[in-house]
């Protein structure tokens, strides 16, 4: 059963989702003390961080800034002033996704398993029949069934969403993919709020691929359209 750590200062909305997200065999920690969740994310160990913004003493923007210091952890924004800056910042420092208050809980539940299928790894040995070869790209290479991606011999820490961007190109190498179409192979059902916040993650995949975006080695951008992956994959 997936773990899910809430931290947000709103204790009803605490009580209501640690009864609710169990019904769905989803795991429910919740914390209102931001720095106290800091402190027992190790011993926790959730799959999945759902964070609410606006919260005293520590917002949700520095905590998530934290939680990327050491970890690619999937984390959900959540915010009740419903603004697009919320939304930009959030996904800009590194979140998987973003929730706007008030929210149907099977919504919130639809959102926390697309995440969780995003950032999962079979353990060794499940699936052998199934494990896809490496792909690789110059000196970038990804390993599908390991999730794993190697730069100039190094590894590369992602988020699930950023992962997933780079499968996405490095599967179709020269094809002009849009917002949209990068948005349903990612968000699925979610794709219409989200094409436009796909640039966003880019730029995020762009800077820990080292990329200059006047000079793409990798990703070129298609102005009004979308974006294509340029590189040779092997």
């Amino acid at each position: 059963m997936p773990r899910v750590l809430i931290i947000d200062d709103d204790t009803k909305l605490l009580k209501l989702l640690s009864e609710y997200l169990p019904r769905y065999r989803i795991s429910a920690e919740t914390e209102t003390d931001p720095r106290q969740a800091l402190e027992n994310l190790a011993q926790i160990r959730p799959d999945i961080v759902i964070l609410d913004i606006q919260m005293p003493g520590m917002d949700g923007f520095e905590v998530c800034r934290q939680i990327r210091q050491t970890s690619d952890l999937p984390i959900l924004m959540l915010s009740a002033r419903g603004d697009s800056t919320d939304k930009i910042l959030g996904l800009e420092l590194g979140a998987d996704d973003y929730m706007s208050k008030p929210f149907d809980p099977r919504e919130l539940v639809s959102r926390i398993n697309s995440i969780l299928r995003r950032s999962y790894t079979p353990p060794d040995g499940e699936n052998r029949e199934n494990q896809e070869g490496p792909l690789k790209s110059g000196d970038l290479i990804i390993y599908p069934t390991e999730r794993r991606v190697i730069l100039r011999e190094t590894p590369l820490d992602l988020t699930s969403m950023e992962y997933e961007l780079l499968l996405l190109f490095l599967k179709n190498p020269g094809k002009k993919l849009s917002r949209d179409e990068i948005a349903q192979v990612i968000q699925g059902g979610d794709a219409s709020s989200y094409s436009r916040s796909i640039d966003i993650v880019i730029s995020r995949l762009r800077a820990k691929l080292g990329e200059n975006a006047r000079a793409p080695r990798y990703i070129q951008s298609i102005h009004g359209f979308g974006y294509v992956f340029t590189g040779t994959v092997q």
